[in-house]
């Protein structure tokens, strides 16, 4: 079938939804547009900028009627960065359209019953801008064919939990470097695309963090310091990276160099010390591949200590150059107080923590469990951990590397019997094996820590096919004015 619209035409759209990239979406004679920038209940006008078979994509040329939920976008460089894609929308909205987009993929990839708001979920709230369910389009022309209708009974999904300041929230910054007529520039990447948009402030970023770059890029121009070119393999800064600890005030500089060589080094540093009095430590790491990936094998200290320390809650954190640390410290405390809830800890529980990372989960766990055993595929990771135990005095936590679906029975065999299991899976959601596992071991109350709504609603069905039941899930706003959210759910099994 031909599309009803061809390529620069242009038309009048009313705005049905919005999906998980943040895209408006409508509906031209039945044929989908995503539209980026355009939010539910508007009326735009709009052109045509490619067709699909079965979807197109199309340019916001003016809007007609604007959603209530509609706002300026405080970010001077929020049409051309690629790192937000919501600021246009309330953050009201925002929270809203994110509970929703979870309600969405636990119904239509889960084929889960999702209780009316009400019923516990306490959720109605939606504005104009949530009430445009998330997945109108998260297939083009889906027709929600096998949906399973919310009802009473289903799964209670919360409101979405927010910041009381939405701004400034990250403890990370890692921005590309790139070279212009002025010399160094840094910033992020335009949508789309690897082409730098140079940027002095980021509105989401602790401003330390914009501070730190911004001397950084100033040095290095003086000191005639070229970028690396990812055409051409050559130049030598390839990225700056910036760690804040929230609590201690502690920062860390990484610059990422192809290559091992840094001329002017002593100067560098010393002016980096001089002009950046927060910075505890300057690493540089070696990555000389040509590849999008970050970072390279090798880092060394330059000067000062090898880590920085923070806190999440009551537990001490040793952060390295490349150790996996939450970006948002704040929600991070809501996230597992949220988990630590749903554990249902009195003491006495054997928790297993698969995915562990650098056992963040764990040791809040082990401040509330009797036994706590953490599991994670990177050796770098459980080398963390088993220092965070340490440095917090806690003998009750034991990690062990390799993958969860092989460690975890191997543990079983021992005669380690779970009363709770947490996962925290990348993306891409549990390994098959590890939700096999998770059944064998049937333990009391399964907790699922997500940030991929699709992957959580594809795992939840395949426990519930297992014998267990959702009871409840918590949306956390981890990354505000961006399409991403976090889930905690818990589960529990039915034979109960």
């Amino acid at each position: 079938m031909n599309a009803p619209v061809a390529k620069n035409d242009e038309l009048e759209l009313e705005i049905i939804g919005m999906n998980h990239d943040g895209e408006g979406v409508g509906r031209a004679d039945g044929y989908t547009l995503f539209v980026a920038g355009a939010l539910p209940g508007e009326r735009t006008r709009v052109r045509v900028l490619k067709t699909k078979k079965q979807y197109g994509y199309a340019k916001l040329l003016d809007v007609l009627e604007a959603s209530p939920d509609r706002v300026a976008a405080p970010c001077p460089i929020y049409d051309q960065c690629g790192g937000c894609q919501l600021q246009h929308l309330s953050y009201a909205g925002q929270l809203a359209w994110k509970r929703q987009h979870v309600v969405d993929a636990l119904e239509r990839i889960g084929k889960l019953r999702v209780a009316a708001p009400g019923a516990g979920a306490a959720g109605g709230g939606a504005s104009g801008a949530a009430a445009g369910r998330a997945d109108a389009a998260a297939t083009a022309g889906d027709a929600r064919d096998g949906d399973a209708a919310p009802m009473e009974g289903g799964i209670v999904v919360r409101d979405t939990l927010g910041m009381a300041e939405p701004w400034r929230y990250r403890n990370k910054a890692q921005v590309p470097i790139g070279v212009a007529e002025g010399g160094l520039i840094g910033g992020f990447y335009a949508r789309g695309s690897h082409r730098i948009i140079d940027m002095e402030t980021c509105l989401i970023q602790h401003e330390h963090n914009d501070e730190v770059v911004a001397r950084v890029k100033e040095i290095g121009r003086s000191l005639g310091i070229h970028a690396y070119n990812e055409e051409t393999g050559r130049g030598l800064l390839r990225h700056v990276v910036v760690k804040k600890a929230f609590r201690t005030g502690e920062m860390m500089l990484v610059l990422v160099t192809n290559g091992r060589d840094i001329p002017h080094a002593d100067a560098w540093i010393g002016l980096i010390r001089e002009q950046i009095p927060h910075v505890a430590s300057i690493c540089q790491n070696v990555n000389t591949k040509q590849t999008n990936v970050i970072f390279g094998d090798e880092t060394r200290v330059l000067w000062g200590r090898d880590v920085i320390y923070d806190y999440i809650g009551d537990v001490q954190f040793a952060i390295s150059a490349r150790s996996f640390y939450q970006v948002n410290p704040v929600q991070t405390e809501v996230l597992y107080g949220k988990t630590v809830e749903y554990a249902g800890l009195t003491g006495k529980e054997t928790v297993i923590d698969a995915y562990c990372g650098i056992g963040t989960i764990s040791l809040f766990l082990a401040q509330h469990a009797d036994q706590v055993y953490g599991v994670e595929i990177v050796k770098e990771a459980i080398e963390d951990a088993r220092s965070n135990a340490e440095l917090n005095g806690m003998k009750n936590v034991q990690f062990e590397v390799g993958a969860s679906e092989d460690v975890i029975p191997r543990w079983k065999e021992q005669g380690i019997e779970a009363d709770v299991i947490v996962v925290d899976p990348p993306r891409k959601g549990c390994d098959p094996r590890l939700l096999e596992t998770i059944l064998e071991m049937k333990p009391e109350r399964v907790v699922y820590v997500s940030c991929n709504p699709s992957t959580l609603a594809r795992d939840l069905r395949v426990l519930e096919d297992g014998g267990y039941k959702t009871v409840e899930v918590q949306p956390v706003d981890m990354f505000p004015h961006t399409v991403h959210v976090e889930c905690c759910s818990l589960l529990v099994r039915k034979d109960n």
